[in-house]
């Protein structure tokens, strides 16, 4: 596992009961849970899971609560069953049973759940059909507002065999939420497909690129203000924006009124992503919050110097200056200043773009990823791990 990782479990000693060592010899029924298989970065990781994972050991099902889209497509693409299952039942009682009769017909190994909704509601359930392992992962540090989120999480949390936050932001956020110890913390980075984002370079253009759903949280906005006082300094800066989201029109009237439609170009959802980002020079993001951005690792996997908000995760992924300048969030002038000083040397772009690339490499490759969780799935089940 990674060596960074908050705790390690110990693997078992070579004495395994019968029935361990029947399931060793058997593919393991993994079931992950999550909300939607929609758009979005948790549901990208699971079409990962789907893709990478060791077949010959493991069988995975994907279940999901709610929406479902284009990611439980390529899933099923991909070999493996996608379920939709809403919660119809009445009240969170109700619901708990309802996914208990599920999971009772369904006969699965462990249960990997995926953010709060899924982990109250199937960690509950899960024990309550007697699965034999239940982990959860943490993709973000927006939870726990409340105090019923804060118990909701705390319950379900005492009742998994371990809590998995992609950050170490994230880890300390969930302790204090869940008011955890530390042995059932166990960080595990998040990983991105570094075959599909191959090494180019930065693009010698002074045209900076963000890849983000267009939603408050991205503050796409401070991102506009921040171009408008660039622009005024060097003029041929432009940005590409890409996404969409809830905010596309506020935005596009930002830009509007700050006189910026020949530097900004939203070009909305898009499949070619990596052949985006070898056109620009460099990155940026603006977000207020972050697990383990996907989006800065594909960006830095292309070999693009990154300039972006140091919240969440981004400090764990962004090392300064090697790969990158971090600034703090929702402050225009600081992040245009960043840019500013990004557009002023390019000639140290390539340079930068190479420690990106090598540090996603070494930390944040998807294959490693899944690898780390399938051997937790086999200490947590008590399996001799090979």
């Amino acid at each position: 596992m990674n060596e960074n990782n908050m705790s390690t479990i110990e693997i078992t000693s070579s004495n395994e009961t019968n029935a361990a060592a029947q399931k060793s010899a058997a593919r393991l029924r993994i079931c992950h849970l999550s909300l939607t298989l929609c758009t979005g970065g948790l549901e990208r990781l699971l079409v990962d899971f789907a893709r990478f994972h060791n077949a010959e050991k493991f069988e995975l099902e994907f279940v999901a609560l709610g929406e479902m889209g284009a990611p439980a497509e390529e899933i099923q693409k991909l070999g493996c069953p996608v379920i939709p299952f809403p919660l119809t039942a009445s009240g969170k009682l109700g619901c708990i049973r309802q996914l208990k009769e599920f999971f009772l017909e369904k006969n699965y190994d462990l249960l990997h759940t995926h953010n709060a909704y899924p982990h109250f509601y199937g960690t509950l359930a899960g024990r309550l059909a007697g699965i034999p392992a239940i982990i959860q992962t943490r993709h973000g540090r927006r939870f726990g507002e409340t105090f019923n989120e804060r118990l909701q999480f705390a319950l379900a949390s005492r009742l998994a065999d371990r809590v998995i936050p992609v950050s170490d932001d994230t880890g300390d956020r969930c302790r204090s939420v869940g008011w955890l110890n530390e042995r059932k913390v166990t960080r595990i980075w998040n990983g991105i497909d570094v075959d599909r984002f191959a090494f180019s370079g930065p693009a010698a253009e002074m045209r900076a690129i963000t890849v983000s759903r267009l939603s408050p949280e991205k503050d796409l906005a401070t991102m506009l203000q921040a171009v408008r006082l660039v622009v005024d300094s060097i003029p041929e800066f432009e940005l590409m924006i890409v996404g969409d989201g809830p905010e596309r029109a506020k935005l596009e009237q930002i830009t509007t009124d700050l006189n910026l439609e020949s530097h900004v170009r939203f070009l909305g959802e898009r499949n070619d992503v990596p052949d985006l980002l070898t056109q620009a020079g460099f990155y940026v993001s603006s977000s207020l919050t972050e697990g383990i951005s996907l989006t800065l690792l594909e960006a830095m996997s292309v070999g693009l110097p990154i300039v972006a908000t140091a919240v969440g995760g981004n400090p764990e992924i962004v090392q300064q200056p090697e790969t990158g300048l971090l600034v703090p969030a929702a402050n225009a002038s600081l992040l245009a200043e960043a840019i500013c000083q990004m557009c002023t040397q390019p000639q140290k772009w390539l340079t930068m773009g190479q420690s990106a690339r090598e540090r996603v490499e070494q930390h944040f490759n998807v294959r490693s990823m899944i690898k780390d969780y399938e051997i937790l799935y086999q200490q947590i089940l008590n399996l001799q791990v090979k």
